[in-house]
């Protein structure tokens, strides 16, 4: 028996928005696959119907909902990067917060010397930390 685990996020129209964003400042961000809604839909024309991407050896699909909800993304679930150097955790971090919300400022909270913890402007949680030695 075997199973697999994907990662999935669902966006309300700014699926498009948040890979350009990612692929900007997120090193080892490889944008795998990415299919748009057509004139027929669902979904409404040029969102993304589906999107795979990888970040580092990890693999996330995502969509634009075609269907309206309530619900959006909560930071009760995160994406966790390590990143090798602080520089590239405050950039990265400093870009990612832009127009969003930090949790957690970047600092040294004792269990790694530079974390950081957001929701960037589409609402995705992410906790950014340096590797640790």
């Amino acid at each position: 028996m075997s199973a697999q685990l994907t990662l999935q996020l669902m966006f309300q129209g700014q699926a498009n928005q948040a890979l350009t964003l990612y692929a900007k400042v997120i090193p080892g961000f490889t944008l795998i696959r990415k299919d748009l809604y057509g004139p027929h839909g669902p979904g409404k024309e040029g969102s993304v119907h589906e999107a795979v991407f990888a970040i580092g050896d990890t693999t996330v699909h995502c969509i634009d909902s075609p269907v309206d909800h309530a619900f959006a993304f909560t930071p009760s679930t995160s994406l966790c990067l390590t990143l090798d150097d602080r520089t590239a955790v405050e950039h990265v971090f400093s870009a990612l917060a832009e127009n969003g919300k930090p949790l957690m400022p970047l600092d040294d909270y004792g269990f790694n010397p530079c974390f950081g913890w957001l929701q960037d402007r589409f609402g995705v949680s992410w906790q950014i930390a340096v590797k640790s030695v």
